[in-house]
């Protein structure tokens, strides 16, 4: 059995003996000064922080004992001393597993797991009789994939976000934020896997302003796993199922293919599609859907030349486009809201008005939009500028609720955090964060160095 240096091999030690004195407050005080410069001159070494969020990445070496460990476990969890060559695949996992610390001795100096891992490796090959040259056991035996899993059959996918929602406002792969017209329908992804197309109608009569009343989405047909499959949702009518009736189409091996799965009826549906690891999720928020698509990027460009329409891949075509190359400009509350509003207030419609589940439009400032848009959502980023566009352009209050379900929903499927946040162009608060971070920098430098001109 292991012997007591084997069993420190999984917990974390304590503080090194001698340490509380080296935290002692007057050390502190006394060398507070050169360990400001210190840590101002590594700051300036660190990557800038992503504008948006403050949230910065450091590239350093990692202690990889953890893998070094699971690894070895892995090789020896199915090996008993019953079984006719115990000793020399326990051995081989032995040497792979001291060749794998070796590996990762630089990164991991002073880590007490690591050096517990390493006396226990000693002790065991000792006991086992374990020379120390000779085969090792392969760090990656064979697995045999699901192959109606796409993460059993890939081992590290890069995956691409796409969000359809509001006027509508677009989000591509490539985190181009636009707001198009597109009335009518329009492809938002054709590959050789997935097919998803949306149906846009006019808000308010008179404005070019669209949005989304009709989604589908079609599974291509994928051998062993799934036969094609299309789900269509429209305005009220937010199914829980394909056209066909079916919720998934059964198990394929230990794995789920395709299935639905219904958050919330008739509002919030989520598609799922092991197979191809796609997420799709689909809302209705007032009288329109929105749309949030998560898929790998390998399979967002399977596709060939007749397949080039694709909203989520080349953004809006330039005429259909609303914004000016990024920037949004705020509309004021256009003359055809007015008149649908005086519509709605005659006698004749009263009875529709009142029946009418999503509530009337109403006229709404900019002062007044922005203060209702921050009822939902706090940071002045383009979900925000979205919905005060939105409620400027139609007075749907619900318009509010969609641009804080399609945040939501990005934060969920996008791959990369650092890229959530996206600020109108020429804001302040995009040149604020942007230029803010040197000046930091430079301040804290300066701060330091006078501090340390001062104990002399």
């Amino acid at each position: 059995p292991p012997g007591p240096a084997w069993t420190g091999m999984g917990r974390a030690g304590c503080c090194c003996r001698g340490a509380e004195r080296l935290a002692s407050p007057s050390l502190v005080r006394r060398f507070r000064p050169v360990l400001l410069l210190i840590i101002a001159l590594l700051f300036l070494t660190l990557p800038v922080c992503v504008s948006s969020t403050g949230q910065c990445q450091v590239a350093t070496p990692q202690c990889r004992i953890q893998k070094c460990t699971t690894d070895f476990v892995s090789l020896t969890s199915h090996l008993t001393p019953a079984v006719d060559g115990f000793h020399t695949e326990f051995c081989k996992a032995l040497r792979a597993y001291s060749a794998c610390t070796q590996r990762t001795a630089k990164s991991c100096r002073g880590n007490l797991v690591f050096h517990s891992a390493v006396l226990g490796i000693s002790d065991l090959m000792s006991q086992r009789n374990c020379s120390r040259d000779g085969p090792t056991s392969s760090t990656h035996p064979e697995v045999h994939p699901e192959p109606c899993s796409y993460h059993s059959r890939t081992q590290h996918p890069g995956y691409l976000f796409c969000g359809l929602f509001g006027d509508p406002h677009l989000r591509t792969f490539k985190d181009s934020f636009q707001t198009c017209k597109v009335e009518g329908a329009w492809p938002l992804i054709d590959n050789d896997y997935l097919s998803v197309q949306v149906t846009n109608v006019p808000v308010v009569p008179g404005s070019s302003a669209t949005a989304t009343n009709k989604i589908t989405i079609i599974f291509k047909p994928y051998e062993g796993c799934t036969d094609q499959r299309v789900y269509q949702a429209v305005t009220d009518n937010l199914p829980a199922a394909f056209d066909d009736g079916t919720v998934s189409n059964g198990a394929a091996g230990k794995v789920r293919a395709l299935w639905i799965s219904e958050r919330t009826p008739g509002h919030h549906v989520e598609l799922h599609a092991g197979y191809i690891g796609v997420t799709v999720i689909v809302r209705q928020l007032g009288r329109y859907l929105t749309l949030a698509v998560r898929i790998p990027e390998e399979l967002a460009q399977a596709y060939d030349a007749t397949q080039d329409l694709q909203l989520c891949l080349n953004g809006c075509p330039s005429g259909e486009r609303i914004d000016q190359a990024g920037h949004l400009p705020l509309p004021l509350s256009p003359p055809a809201l007015g008149l649908q509003l005086q519509q709605l207030r005659r006698p004749s419609y009263a009875s529709q008005t009142q029946a009418y589940p999503y509530g009337t439009p109403q006229v709404f400032g900019v002062d007044g939009a922005k203060e209702r848009c921050r009822e939902k959502l706090e940071e002045p980023d383009i979900y925000f500028h979205s919905c005060v566009f939105d409620l400027l352009t139609t007075g749907d209050a619900n318009f509010t609720v969609a641009a804080y379900s399609a945040q939501k929903d990005m934060e969920s499927l996008h791959p990369h955090r650092d890229r959530w946040r996206i600020y109108p162009r020429g804001s302040a608060t995009s040149t604020l964060n942007s230029d803010c971070q040197p000046i930091k920098r430079l301040t804290l430098l300066l701060l330091c160095a006078l501090s340390v001109a001062l104990m002399y």
